[in-house]
């Protein structure tokens, strides 16, 4: 008999490994039955449905993930999914008066919900524009169609959102792109909730050693990029550059500095009281440590 696990993601081209080892069966041939659930809200919903019970496994934001960890999620993060930096683009609503990225500070700022990705890139993002970012500036819009129509009514100014996947509606004339902000990690991790960790740790090993092989396999796809391209309504040289920037974990390896500097983004923005050592984030004995 199968063992049920619910894992949910956001509806993005970073998946498609996944989408693709489950259509092909490759789960169930070690008696998994892996049900995916696509979560549009992003990283603070999937947070949330791993606290209720309604998942239990999520890729999601490293950051995101690590703040609700250390506000008291029972989850671990067991694995990096995507090694790269994820490119968030800022925009403005094309018809805004706005043409370069200094006319933004102190605007209103559109993010998904707070302590979401986009709420603490933001962040992250002004820190590094020696700006200040404060409350009263965010308009919480909960998701990508929230902020389109936040943009378009003018309650809100500017939005950050993966590049690629905003690059559709830049390109048909209702985003206007200024800038780009990376993240300063690694930008997506697999995370576990604690209580299938202890009760189910082979499966979750399966699972794990099965994305590695399927992300390092998509790397290796000639039709990679097309795949993206049909199914994300992608210019095909977008899907390409995509593709060429975006790196798969193919081990257990985690950079401490990174999940350190996540931690130290986290206590300096105030999310976590104080300063928490790595091993309250991560599950040590799955991950390697450089």
């Amino acid at each position: 008999m199968n063992l049920t696990l619910k894992i949910g993601g956001v509806p993005e081209h970073f998946n498609l490994p996944w989408h693709l080892a489950l259509a092909q069966k490759k789960f169930t041939q070690q008696a998994i039955d892996l049900q995916w659930t696509d979560y549009p809200g992003g990283t603070g919903t999937m947070a949330k449905a791993l606290r209720d019970r309604e998942l239990d496994m999520a890729v999601l934001l490293t950051e995101g993930i690590t703040k609700d960890i250390l506000q008291g999620n029972a989850s671990k993060i067991v694995q990096v999914f995507v090694k790269s930096p994820l490119i968030w683009g800022i925009h403005t609503a094309a018809q805004a008066p706005y043409q370069s990225i200094a006319e933004l500070q102190g605007k209103r700022v559109a993010i998904s919900r707070i302590g979401s990705g986009s709420h603490l890139m933001a962040y992250v993002d002004a820190r590094r524009r020696g700006w200040q970012l404060t409350d009263n500036q965010l308009v919480v819009v909960k998701d990508l169609a929230g902020a389109r129509a936040a943009l378009a009514n003018h309650q809100a100014d500017l939005f950050m959102w993966e590049k690629f996947m905003t690059k559709p509606l830049v390109d048909a004339g209702e985003f206007r792109r200024l800038d780009e902000c990376l993240t300063p990690w690694a930008c997506f991790v697999i995370a576990v909730r604690d209580e299938i960790l202890a009760q189910y740790p082979e499966q979750i090993r399966q699972i794990l050693a099965i994305i590695k092989q399927a992300g390092a396999d998509f790397k290796q796809n000639p039709q990679a990029a097309r795949l993206v391209s049909e199914k994300f309504n992608l210019k095909p040289i977008d899907a390409q550059n995509w593709f060429t920037t975006t790196t798969w974990a193919s081990d257990n390896q985690i950079r401490k500095s990174e999940i350190e500097e996540v931690i130290q983004t986290l206590y300096e923005l105030d999310f976590v009281p104080e300063l928490q050592a790595v091993n309250q984030v991560l599950a040590m004995d799955w991950v390697e440590l450089v």
